[in-house]
């Protein structure tokens, strides 16, 4: 499969594969914070969380508003619908084959059941 239908962007995925940025994915979960403050939470150097943060407004992971001297940094919902859409591309996928699993394995049972008691 060369792409994929469900809009699921594959650099998306890999900035968040970095443990320090999906560390700031999921305080951000809870709501806009700015760099300081995500830098304090997660014990980190504000240099530091700044180059994640960059990476991730980079990868339209994030939104930046600037406050005065302050920058907010916000999640953006459309890579995580997008994500989920592809996790469940997959949930189906799965779904149907354990359905035709499970159909084919009453079938073998109930023609085990008949070889076991031949109606004659």
């Amino acid at each position: 499969m060369a792409g994929n239908d469900t809009g699921m962007d594959m650099n998306t995925l890999s900035v968040l594969t970095e443990p320090n940025r999906i560390r700031i994915v999921e305080l951000l979960r809870d709501g806009p914070l700015t760099v300081g403050e995500i830098a304090d939470r997660l014990e980190m150097r504000q240099p530091q969380a700044s180059k994640h943060l960059k990476v991730l407004s980079e990868h339209g992971v994030l939104t930046v508003q600037a406050d005065a001297n302050r920058r907010i940094y916000k999640l953006r919902p459309e890579p995580f619908q997008a994500l989920e859409s592809w996790a469940q591309s997959f949930t189906r996928l799965m779904s149907e084959r354990y359905d035709k699993l499970d159909a084919y394995l009453r079938e073998v049972q109930n023609k085990a059941k008949k070889e076991d008691n031949p109606t004659t």
